[in-house]
């Protein structure tokens, strides 16, 4: 099993950055293929990025393509998202979601574990 723990999230006007974290603990926390999943008030929670353990292949949503970057350090057990120019249309909390398998879905339910959130919000 593994917990995870978001943060990096805050207040940040259109065209700036941040950088989310999503640190990952227990005893095989490095083996999880991992993705961040975002939800806008009255949104569905929807997919962003991910990234697969083993290897580091990835994968975006279009609405974010270009813009923003998934990485990964195995020795940390942690996953970042970096992002650039930030659109009003970026807020909304952020979840971090993990699977012990090699994967690189898009799906809520193809992942085991979430964590609390960050919330990131655009303003304009």
């Amino acid at each position: 099993q593994v917990q995870l723990v978001e943060s990096g999230g805050g207040l940040v006007q259109a065209g700036g950055s941040l950088r989310l974290s999503c640190a990952a603990s227990g005893r095989t926390a490095s083996r999880y293929s991992l993705a961040w999943f975002r939800q806008a008030p009255g949104k569905e929670r929807e997919f962003v990025a991910a990234i697969t353990w083993p290897g580091a292949l990835n994968y975006y949503a279009d609405s974010v393509k270009a813009r923003f970057t998934i990485s990964r350090d195995n020795a940390k057990n942690t996953v970042y998202l970096q992002m650039n120019s930030l659109k009003v249309e970026d807020t909304g909390v952020y979840y971090c979601a993990a699977v012990q398998r090699f994967l690189l879905g898009t799906g809520k339910s193809e992942y085991d574990y979430w964590g609390q959130g960050t919330q990131v919000t655009v303003s304009s």
